[in-house]
């Protein structure tokens, strides 16, 4: 083989290397309106825990702000939105009435910020499996994004039982 056909075989096949090593964080990317999510996950659950939460972030793309303002979700009876806080010298976890979303400024929900709380939980959140989230937003309205669950004691998406390419769903 010439040099020319051996290095676009060889660009060729880096190519499908790149596009395979970012098809999962692609596949969880979402958008409704100018409201982009993403990299949504979830930790594991552990033994009878009735009790999860769901992280993601969120962006908005446009030049007009919006507001998350309720999450529904069929694993539990009931989501909600949270943050923890400092108060007098003690982390709580408080219920917030909406997460703002600025444009050009990411609203990273996570471990020891803003999360959606679950609660009332169905069944455990398993690694490797993952659960339907509905995000209602003030202007850009409704979406159901899909929420991979991790690892439990996973810092972010991608650390363990989240990969897209093996998602099944709770039951399955």
């Amino acid at each position: 083989m010439s040099p020319a056909p051996r290095l676009l075989s060889r660009l060729a096949l880096a190519l499908v290397g790149v596009l395979a090593a970012t098809a999962p964080a692609l596949a969880e990317d979402y958008r409704v309106g100018d409201v982009r999510i993403e990299r949504p996950w979830a930790r594991a659950t552990a033994g009878n825990s009735r009790v999860g939460a769901a992280y993601f972030t969120l962006e908005a793309v446009g030049a007009t702000p919006d507001r998350l303002v309720k999450v529904e979700t069929p694993v539990a009876a009931v989501g909600e939105l949270h943050a923890h806080m400092m108060h007098d010298n003690v982390m709580q976890m408080r219920p917030v009435g909406a997460v703002e979303v600025q444009p050009g400024a990411p609203t990273v929900l996570q471990p020891g910020g803003l999360h959606v709380m679950l609660f009332d939980l169905k069944d455990a959140l398993k690694a490797g499996e993952r659960f339907p989230l509905t995000l209602q937003f003030e202007r850009a309205g409704r979406i159901e994004i899909m929420v991979p669950v991790e690892r439990a004691g996973a810092r972010g998406p991608g650390e363990g039982g989240g990969s897209p390419m093996h998602h099944k769903p709770p039951g399955s």
